[in-house]
């Protein structure tokens, strides 16, 4: 009986404690309308995913004039049986200006083989912003006393092939982090640094976390390896796609509804109910990019928190939470 009573007072000693402190939580997360409080809902807290070196090395870029061809891969130790070549494989590189020991990073000029566009205007977009490179692999020269210089793959990305371009190799600059915080779900316009995902890595459309991303800002634009962007879209980004357009003509009423809503009037016909526009609905935020390298134009990103799908052709705006 007396272990059954100490166990009833335990019990009522929490059950007061939780009463105390409801009223405390209460107030922290209601004020005033004009005040914004930080709540799981509108701000969720960031689970940032930090790159690797096979991320930093991987990534891709878009670059607003072509590369030089003219130093390129001609073929390997097991031509022409062997027409992909990775890790540790001896390749032969054609051109000129090798050296021993001189290392190269293998790209290659890209074209999509999509014939649809993912989002109206993608494809002017992209020419406008420049041509896509994949980065395939980093190589070292050990003999120069043929014509054709002699290279090994000392870390590769995806297959090398006969073609792809030797570009001379360059560190990427290491990315500092900022601690996890809360991110800000329907963050308003910020005034700063703003443009749109041109394309993705892979020519992927629906993209999370930790995918590359190529943007059409640059260094020209103050944009420097390691800021940070949010990606954020309007639901006026709906009615410019023809299939997710359809909803707004789709009914959204109950047959209850005695003066039901008019969504985007253009779409439907007018009614004695409210007008819903759909330019008026908050712009909301989708995930977060850090820049992992720049040209003066456009810039390579990765994706580190995602609170949903992002899109290529989703704007992005600079964080001002760094």
């Amino acid at each position: 009986m007396k272990k059954t009573g100490l166990a009833w007072l335990i019990l009522l000693a929490v059950a007061a404690a939780a009463q105390n402190n409801a009223p405390a939580t209460m107030a922290a997360d209601t004020g005033s309308p004009d005040r914004t409080f930080p709540t799981s809902a509108s701000f969720p807290s960031e689970r940032v995913q930090t790159p690797t070196n096979a991320d930093l090395y991987c990534a891709g870029f878009i670059n607003k004039q072509m590369l030089p061809d003219v130093n390129f891969v001609a073929g390997g130790l097991n031509t022409p049986n062997t027409t992909k070549f990775a890790n540790g494989d001896m390749i032969y590189l054609a051109g000129s200006g090798y050296q021993v020991n001189q290392q190269y990073t293998i790209v290659r000029q890209l074209r999509d083989p999509n014939q649809y566009e993912i989002y109206l205007g993608e494809r002017k977009l992209l020419k406008d912003t420049g041509e896509a490179y994949a980065e395939l692999a980093r190589v070292r020269v050990i003999d120069t006393r043929s014509k054709m210089a002699i290279a090994q793959i000392e870390f590769s990305c995806d297959p090398v092939n006969p073609g792809d371009v030797a570009v001379p190799f360059t560190e990427k600059q290491q990315i500092s982090f900022h601690l996890p915080q809360k991110f800000d779900r329907f963050a308003p316009v910020n005034g700063k640094t703003s443009g749109r995902i041109v394309i993705a890595k892979d020519f992927d459309s629906v993209l999370g976390t930790g995918m590359k991303v190529y943007m059409n800002v640059g260094s020209s634009q103050g944009v420097k390896v390691g800021d940070y962007f949010r990606a954020v879209r309007s639901y006026e980004a709906d009615l410019k796609d023809p299939v997710d357009s359809l909803s707004f003509k789709a009914s959204t009423t109950e047959d209850t509804q005695k003066r039901p809503p008019a969504i985007e009037p253009d779409f439907l016909t007018r009614t004695k109910g409210p007008q819903i526009h759909v330019r008026d609905l908050p712009r909301r935020s989708v995930g977060e990019i850090v820049v992992l390298s720049t040209t003066p134009t456009t810039s390579t990103g990765m994706i580190v928190f995602a609170l949903e799908d992002v899109h290529i052709g989703d704007g992005v705006e600079m964080d001002e939470q760094q």
